[in-house]
């Protein structure tokens, strides 16, 4: 692929003023380049491969398995099953800054296909596929009798109870396509949501109406990150396998990372190119320093509540400690976490590639977005280890479960 031809890519997937940004040029210099009225500089093209553009190669070849990412975000829960050899045939994502973190993390062939909106696709259209993967958004559902529906002529069943919400989507696949297993994951709320009538629901769906072997488990990701974050994982398998959370290889909690592991070294060993550093050392910008205002603000704020006997309030970390949930409102003022730099010094938020190595990410992953975008992908994204350890466990099972049932036997 020459350098017109790259910069035509990058175009497809970002802004030429993000392509810009990213390349150190300016907005006209890049449209020139695309209506071939200039000739790009021979490093653009290694420049556009390294900022820009997924790493490596796309994939050849047979894959092992088949799956699809659906409410995938920025791409965590793929990232563990596409190490195992599974290929991607189908994605669905709305955010178009989570897609643009997406697109330049990972290659897609030609097969592959892009949704943006869930709901307006066809449960047929999706392709074919062994193992369905979504980090799905809950929302309350309402549950109303079979019968009252029946007076009425309305459908029962999972599109009576959970119609208009986005797990139907999601249902409403799995019972088109049959795969042979699917991971969902959402916050550790929904189990208790409505006083458990929501999780119920869940359940019941999958296992009762669906007919799937149905394994839950509320897992902390601080077994494998410096994070406080509890997630919900339920994980299904069309036919019974020998499938056991016993089995399931957590680190112990008390050994688990501290903050040191993933807060910048400032010693000038990490990439000059990040924006996030500054200076021969690679210091951390001074733009994530809390000014004087807001930093007096949030111990103001956190005073008032003590006095309450409330326990809101900023979480001071160091780099010995653990840290509390990282969540999408950490552009806000990163009161969560905020990292100490002294008695006399104000803290600082973390940097997004902090945040991405907070939630299991190696430092290869690509943030192409602003900061603010960033840490609200961070702060909605799985923790990848943990997936890994799932995805580790479900891996096995595949081989034992056969092909999807015929359409006539398919629950409907």
């Amino acid at each position: 692929m020459d350098t017109y031809d790259l910069i035509d890519l990058a175009l497809q997937r970002f802004t030429a003023k993000e392509v810009a940004m990213a390349l150190g040029v300016d907005v006209r210099t890049v449209r020139r380049w695309h209506t071939r009225e200039t000739e790009p500089k021979p490093y653009i093209a290694d420049a556009i491969r390294q900022r820009l553009l997924p790493l490596g190669d796309p994939p050849t070849g047979p894959a092992t398995f088949r799956f699809i990412d659906l409410f995938a975000g920025i791409g965590g829960i793929r990232i563990p099953f596409e190490k195992l050899g599974g290929r991607c045939v189908f994605t669905s994502e709305w955010d178009p800054y989570a897609c643009k973190t997406y697109a330049a993390n990972f290659h897609d062939g030609p097969d592959h296909m892009f949704a943006g909106d869930i709901t307006k696709v066809y449960e047929e259209d999706v392709p074919d596929h062994d193992v369905l993967l979504a980090g799905f958004p809950c929302q309350p559902f309402s549950i109303a009798g079979v019968s009252k529906k029946n007076a009425l002529g309305r459908p029962h069943g999972f599109a009576d109870k959970t119609q208009g919400t986005l797990f139907f989507d999601v249902a409403r696949i799995i019972a088109a396509k049959r795969p042979k297993a699917f991971l969902l994951e959402n916050v550790k709320n929904l189990v208790g949501h409505d006083k458990g009538r929501t999780f119920s629901t869940i359940i019941d769906v999958l296992q009762n109406e669906l007919g799937y072997k149905v394994h839950t488990k509320v897992i902390n990701g601080k077994h494998f990150v410096p994070q406080h974050r509890e997630r919900i994982i339920i994980v299904g398998f069309r036919e019974e396998v020998p499938f056991d959370w016993d089995d399931l290889d957590l680190p112990p909690v008390e050994d688990g990372p501290k903050l040191r592991t993933i807060l910048h070294s400032e010693d000038g060993s990490e990439p000059a190119e990040w924006q996030c550093l500054e200076g021969p050392k690679g210091r951390v910008s001074s733009k994530y320093t809390l000014s004087d205002k807001l930093w007096a603000y949030l111990q103001n704020y956190a005073m008032k509540h003590r006095e309450k006997g409330n326990g809101f309030g900023f979480g001071l970390v160091t780099g010995n400690d653990v840290a509390r949930t990282l969540s999408a409102r950490y552009y806000k003022d990163g009161s969560e976490i905020l990292v100490s730099r002294g008695p006399r010094r104000n803290p600082r938020r973390l940097t997004p590639r902090e945040c991405a190595r907070l939630m299991g990410y190696d430092d290869t992953f690509r943030i192409p977005v602003s900061d603010t975008r960033a840490y609200k992908q961070f702060g909605n994204s799985v923790v990848v280890p943990v997936i890994a350890a799932v995805a580790d466990l479900m891996y096995p099972l595949l081989d034992r479960i056969g092909e999807p049932v015929p359409a006539e036997k398919k629950v409907a």
